[in-house]
């Protein structure tokens, strides 16, 4: 039946560097899937991992193997065939400890395949030489190596934080919750010092120095990009306030003018009333006409029509005007509120504290961060 899958979990992987056998290269760039395969015609285990066409992981479990968790979250083990030291990272310490459990079963029913094979006088080295990986192991037995426990990787740790991340919708939106569980992330993963091919130890001091730059520019980071957007929104209310007062005070203009105008057409629509009765007391000495009218009397009365007429018109133009006056006198009431409302808004305040309490800090990290750089220039010098 060949191999078959018997367990699979997801995680980042990454290969010892072979050049200083201390640090750690990526290599898989995001979370993939880590499989244990189990070959029954071979009575084999294998660990085996593939991102798109190039296997990142194949590495046949032997019973000494010994799988060491260095991080809450991270884990290695050394393959001596292979002459490597697999790293992976995963999303949760619940992950790794299933990961863990199941590299224990599969030891312990290597170490029992081995014992029976033994009994039945095969060598178990015969099969192990059986894996694809074996010419690999045999060309680079000149470069075997004891792993220990290595430093777990910082920079592509914090890249495991955020990768876990990035199915949720809102991943790019850069909050400081997201900065608040990188900071985590960087001092979850403790910092073990290792012995070199050379006998050298590094100076804890100045990883601890340089842990504390990188977590002081990730802060510094993140205060920034809270402090411009908080800027942005600052202005837009600046913004708004000021084409509101802007608009108010065009609508005060507005109604001033139209009281002057009612006032107008009241005292015109008086004057037209005192005349209109004049004409009307005038009626009476009208002079008689030889058709039985008068003079004065037919030309009063086009008066009084063509008066009645623009009594009318400035009505009508009267009830428009109170009409739009009222209008105006309760937008200005709105307009007023409003305008007090916004200058009252403790959300504008607090965005303006806000933008202040940023300001100060971007300023104290930087200097911070400098102090950071200065101490490892100097311990730099001093070693």
């Amino acid at each position: 039946m060949g191999e078959q899958p018997i367990f699979t979990c997801n995680a980042h992987v990454f290969h010892i560097d072979p050049k200083t056998k201390r640090t750690w290269i990526t290599a898989s760039s995001k979370a993939i899937a880590v499989s244990f395969f189990y070959d029954s015609s071979r009575n084999l285990y294998r660990i085996i991992s593939v991102e798109g066409s190039k296997a990142v992981i194949n590495s046949t479990i032997t019973p000494n193997m010994t799988f060491t968790q260095t991080s809450q979250k991270f884990g290695q083990w050394s393959d001596v065939r292979a002459n490597t030291v697999y790293g992976l990272g995963f999303a949760s310490e619940a992950e790794l400890g299933k990961f863990i459990v199941k590299f224990q079963e599969v030891k312990e029913a290597t170490k029992d395949a081995l014992n029976k094979a033994s009994a039945n006088g095969n060598s178990a080295a015969a099969s192990a030489n059986a894996s694809p990986i074996t010419a690999r192991a045999s060309a680079n037995s000149g470069d075997i190596f004891e792993s220990g426990n290595l430093e777990p990787p910082l920079a592509p740790a914090s890249t495991i934080s955020t990768s876990c991340k990035t199915d949720s919708p809102s991943h790019n939106n850069i909050s400081e919750t997201n900065a608040n569980n990188l900071n985590s992330e960087l001092k979850q993963l403790s910092i073990n010092n290792t012995v070199s091919s050379d006998g050298t130890v590094p100076s804890t001091t100045e990883q601890q120095l340089k842990y504390e730059n990188e977590r002081l520019k990730l802060a510094l980071a993140q205060s920034s990009a809270n402090a411009k957007k908080w800027e942005i929104e600052l202005a837009t209310l600046k913004s708004n306030n000021l084409r509101l007062t802007s608009a108010l005070q065009e609508s005060t203009a507005n109604v001033d003018e139209w009281k002057r105008q009612l006032h107008s057409y009241k005292e015109e629509n008086q004057r037209l009333k005192l005349r209109y009765q004049d004409l009307e007391a005038g009626k009476g000495g009208a002079v008689p006409l030889a058709g039985g009218g008068n003079v004065a009397g037919v030309a009063s009365t086009e008066l009084t029509e063509e008066l009645r007429r623009e009594i009318v018109s400035l009505k009508s133009r009267i009830e428009g005007l109170e009409a739009d006056l009222m209008n105006q006198e309760v937008e200005l009431k709105a307009a007023n509120k409003s305008l007090k409302d916004k200058q009252n808004d403790p959300t504008l305040k607090q965005m303006t504290n806000l933008c202040n309490q940023f300001n100060a800090q971007i300023t104290e990290l930087s200097g911070i961060q400098k102090e950071m750089e200065k101490l490892i220039q100097v311990q730099h010098k001093s070693t």
